[in-house]
């Protein structure tokens, strides 16, 4: 487990999207030197503005993505990386899910290559907490996933399985996120979401992930009716209705709110 110092330096994957576009200034606040990687060249300057150095990369051209992350060097890599349609647009979205699984699979086998090669001490990677198989009560990181799934869901779950992986096997932490709300989710409210989490609240456990985390996989979510949050509370110390900046290792971060 990487030791964080005010000078580490943090390879965000998807630093534009919903997660990362809120995760970038709050860890450039936090002393991290951020490498924003992001596929679109019109969104390096808001990298710039939010106080990181962009990065312009598909995570499916292995090749410049290892020679990216090579030059960098990072102390960690944060993977945020998505590709579903905006708002969630239901109309786009089984062309999504496709896109998406190939991101899990592909992309994070790619990254975690990469990581390795440029001998990453720490990766963090966004899962989802919706991929569980059927079952009583509430669910725990050791509850089977739904690999028996049909139909789309089973194109989700696939790229979920080989995400986590690709992840664990490369020694990282996997938070498994309930169901986004909140600003560039889609969705301005929890109603409607059994397992819901603001994108907020995403981004505290991401850094404390980043800053105190074990390896291993952690269910996320806004409340615990559903998702049995005890490992996150005693390993992570996060806490459902977190929101925004969390304390941290540096001692210069904002202090937790709700």
């Amino acid at each position: 487990m990487m030791t964080p110092s005010k000078r580490s330096s943090v390879l965000v994957a998807g630093a534009t999207g919903a997660i990362g576009r809120r995760l970038v200034p709050q860890l450039v606040d936090a002393g991290y030197r951020i490498v924003g990687l992001t596929r679109d060249p019109a969104k390096a300057d808001s990298l710039l503005a939010a106080g990181a150095i962009p990065v312009i990369a598909d995570v499916f051209d292995a090749e410049r993505l290892t020679r990216i992350m090579m030059a960098a060097r990072p102390d960690a890599v944060i993977h945020q990386l998505t590709d579903l349609p905006g708002n969630l647009d239901a109309s786009r979205m089984q062309e999504g899910i496709v896109r998406n699984s190939r991101i899990c699979a592909e992309g994070t086998r790619n990254l975690m290559a990469a990581a390795r090669a440029a001998g990453v001490a720490r990766v963090v990677a966004q899962s989802i907490a919706w991929a569980y198989a059927p079952g009583p009560g509430r669910f725990s990181e050791t509850d089977a996933l739904d690999v028996k799934a049909e139909g789309m869901r089973s194109v989700s779950v696939a790229g979920v399985v080989a995400l986590e992986k690709s992840v664990l096997e490369s020694g990282g932490v996997v938070l498994r996120y309930g169901q986004l709300w909140g600003d560039g989710t889609g969705a301005d409210t929890p109603e409607g979401k059994d397992r819901p989490l603001h994108v907020d609240g995403a981004v505290s456990a991401a850094i404390m992930a980043l800053e105190v985390g074990t390896a291993g996989v952690y269910n996320i979510a806004d409340d615990d009716r559903v998702l049995d949050l005890s490992k996150a509370r005693e390993i992570l110390g996060w806490l459902p209705g977190l929101r925004g900046n969390v304390p941290s290792a540096h001692g210069d971060a904002g202090a937790a709110h709700s």
